[in-house]
């Protein structure tokens, strides 16, 4: 399939897991993209294997100007944005009595401010390009609590209610906002927070999860790139669970 050629595509903390998975399919389907991170020898090593379609960007994605910077180098470098996936995120668990300010804040300025000055400082490129699709990485802790997560899942719910409300403001423009949000998903960042090794961890069995195993990132890029398509032409504020049936019965 060749569903994003001539699209031009900007992933933020493209540089390995979900958002590594993301960058290489939409490669694979004839996108330019760029690759944001602040992971700068990752993301540029993965942006040089996969030729000239793809150009790392160093992109802190609470900074507004670095937002301003990636977007300014994608125009000049592919041309106007036709895609964009708010991917960057951070996962930190502690009981709401023990989470310091800092901490809890930290969460919020990644997973949700983050989420909105991509969205915000992409407008203009998008419009430029005749419309086009964000994609926002939710999380089904956007739409259950999680213990000891409680920040993790209070910028997950905002992530899904900006996601509505940009679909409604934007949708004028031609630009479809939608966000997907995965459940248990075999990724570096889930390894790291629970120090075993990735190997381990895609192979575990979940006894209660419906399906009973972790999502593969290549299997949950597939619904983004849906997401981002054509063939989603008609769907806009919408959330798309990658779950496994983990919420089903909740």
């Amino acid at each position: 399939m060749n569903r994003f050629a001539g699209k031009v595509a900007l992933v933020s903390g493209g540089a390995r897991g979900l958002g590594a998975s993301i960058v290489r399919q939409l490669i694979g389907e004839g996108a330019r993209v760029v690759l944001g991170d602040v992971r700068d020898e990752e993301g540029r090593t993965l942006a040089t294997s996969l030729g000239a379609a793809c150009m790392y960007a160093h992109l802190d994605v609470t900074k507004e100007a670095q937002w301003i910077k990636a977007i300014a180098d994608t125009n000049e470098r592919f041309g106007d944005i036709g895609v964009l996936v708010n991917n960057a995120g951070v996962f930190r668990t502690a009981l709401m009595s023990e989470m310091s300010m800092d901490a809890y804040l930290q969460v919020v300025r990644i997973n949700q401010l983050g989420c909105f000055l991509g969205m915000r400082a992409s407008i203009k490129s998008l419009r430029r390009s005749q419309g086009g699709a964000i994609v926002n990485i939710a999380s089904t802790a956007g739409i259950e609590g999680v213990r000891q997560a409680i920040a993790y899942t209070a910028t997950k719910h905002a992530v899904i209610g900006m996601t509505k409300v940009a679909a409604l403001e934007l949708s004028e423009y031609g630009i479809r906002v939608n966000a997907v949000s995965p459940g248990a998903m075999a990724t570096p960042l889930i390894a790291e927070h629970s120090s075993v090794p990735l190997s381990v961890i895609a192979k575990q069995e979940l006894p209660g999860l419906p399906l009973k195993y972790m999502a593969d990132p290549e299997t949950v890029a597939r619904s983004v790139l849906f997401l981002a398509s054509e063939e989603a032409a008609y769907i806009t504020g919408s959330e798309l669970r990658v779950d496994g049936g983990l919420t089903a019965g909740r």
